[in-house]
């Protein structure tokens, strides 16, 4: 899946791959300029991520109590 994520980004300008021909095989991602125009954007996500995690965490138990009561 991660593999799947990845090439997908670099698809769409998003990430740099670079495979190094060495054994082990070792690939290299980076973000493009195009990808650090979302650093704003993925930043703000983080700060609301942390600023409602109590409500995610109550959220979870909420679910989690119900489903396992099925």
């Amino acid at each position: 899946m991660l593999t799947q994520t990845l090439r997908l980004f670099e698809r769409n300008g998003l990430v740099q791959r670079t495979v190094h021909p060495v054994v082990p095989p070792h690939t290299e991602y980076k973000l493009t300029e195009f990808g650090h125009s979302l650093d704003d954007v993925i930043g703000q996500l983080a700060i609301w991520s942390m600023q409602n995690m109590p409500e995610v965490l109550t959220a979870r138990a909420t679910y989690d109590a119900r489903d396992n009561k099925m």
